[in-house]
């Protein structure tokens, strides 16, 4: 089987949907970085097992809890508490690490974008692809943007096609647009300082095609701009109705506050005093 984490501050209201769909596993752990409400409490009642560490990043994290807790199982999947497991992805899950060889070190997960309970299909380029599961000790995070992905991995990573659902907007736009003013500010920052490889534009792969792509394509002027009709025109995002137009604008205009802070620090004399007050605090997911 498979042992569960799941990170969490403060999910009182997205962590018992996201529990609730995993009655099925028996090892589950929550890795809190300081809730004051009462998501502990929600975890401890679902069965999990909580464990407490200080939230410097989302790498950062999910390796800590790799090194640290103690698991059921070797095989490893990661969630967040807006996250839901479908009895689909569950099944293809458990037969995809069922056949696996011991080649095999992890899975590149993919997500049904949804909101106002409607999923996007059309909106967000799907599928796109996150490390999220992994056998235990064959592979590591790395930080990247706001978010993290693989880092050293002993083996092949394979492909769980079956999607879970992810709620991105679930606590309500005041939130979504403060969590993401501060993660255009590291995006900006890793754009700039670590742009990847020319080659990774040709990925097969998106986790690696479409940070490649985006670190080049904020220098065209009117990026934004493209990438609402990119969105909404070309990838037929106005056939979502109202969650569409809403979906594209919000994604145009985060990419418009990377390209304003990228400017900014193309400006600055020295870079790595950039955001410095704004990113020494830790990220309310």
């Amino acid at each position: 089987m498979v042992s569960v984490i799941i990170l969490t501050k403060n999910e009182e209201k997205d962590l018992p949907k996201c529990l609730s769909f995993l009655s099925w596993a028996d090892d589950i752990h929550v890795l809190d970085s300081g809730s004051t409400d009462d998501t502990v409490k929600i975890a401890r009642e679902y069965g999990a097992e909580v464990s407490f560490n200080k939230f410097i990043s989302f790498g950062q994290q999910r390796n800590y809890a790799l090194e640290n807790l103690n698991f059921k199982y070797n095989w490893i999947l990661f969630l967040d508490a807006d996250e839901v497991v479908t009895l689909k992805f569950k099944q293809d899950m458990i037969q995809s690490i069922a056949n696996a060889g011991v080649e095999v070190a992890g899975f590149y997960c993919c997500w049904k974008m949804m909101l106002e309970d409607r999923w996007l299909k059309r909106c967000d380029n799907f599928p796109k692809w996150q490390f999220r599961i992994l056998r235990l000790g064959r592979a590591k995070f790395t930080d990247f943007g706001h978010g993290q992905k693989e880092g050293k991995v002993e083996g092949k990573i394979e492909y769980i096609k079956e999607p879970y659902l992810h709620y991105s907007f679930s606590k309500g736009w005041t939130q979504w647009i403060e969590r993401h003013n501060k993660y255009s500010s590291l995006e900006a920052r890793d754009r700039i300082e670590k742009k990847p490889p020319f080659k990774e534009i040709f990925s097969g792969n998106s986790s690696k095609r479409n940070p490649a792509l985006k670190s080049r394509l904020s220098d065209i002027p009117g990026w934004p701009f493209l990438r609402f009709l990119h969105a909404y025109i070309l990838n037929g995002g106005f056939l979502e109705g109202k969650p569409g137009f809403i979906y594209c604008t919000n994604m145009a205009y985060h990419e418009f506050l990377i390209s304003i802070k990228m400017r900014e620090l193309r400006k600055q004399p020295f870079k790595e005093n950039l955001y410095k007050n704004v990113l020494k605090k830790p990220i309310t997911y």
